[in-house]
């Protein structure tokens, strides 16, 4: 069983940047690691980045050219830069591990319990 652990959030002013890091408990060289993010008062978690084990990424139209997610193998981390901070991006950032990069979060087995992103303008 992969355990998931986030952080890096804080609250920061519009324009700004942060970065998040998730810390796996075992090797997932071979999984599929993706960044979701949920909005206060929405059920929905949206897939904001994700992942390869090659290293190959896909992203949300929303933060292309603003947030940039990598991994690191060695150190069981995954990591998500994200510059340009708009107040529409404040929500609970997760990571989440899988076999396959899933656009759903549902077909997710693996998450983190998430950490807080605040954007005031």
């Amino acid at each position: 069983q992969v355990q998931l652990v986030e952080s890096g959030g804080a609250s920061v002013q519009a324009g700004g940047s942060l970065r998040l890091s998730c810390q796996a408990s075992q090797y997932t060289y071979s999984a599929y690691m993706a960044w979701f993010r949920q909005v206060p008062g929405k059920e929905e978690r949206e897939r904001i980045a994700c992942v390869e084990s090659d290293g190959k990424t896909e992203y949300r139209d929303s933060v292309k050219g603003r947030f940039t997610v990598s991994r690191d193998n060695a150190k069981n981390t995954l990591f998500l830069e994200m510059n340009s901070l708009k107040p529409e991006d404040t929500a609970m950032y997760y990571c989440a591990s899988d076999a396959l990069c899933w656009i759903l979060s549902n077909k997710y087995n693996f998450w983190g319990q998430g950490t807080q992103v605040t954007v005031s303008s």
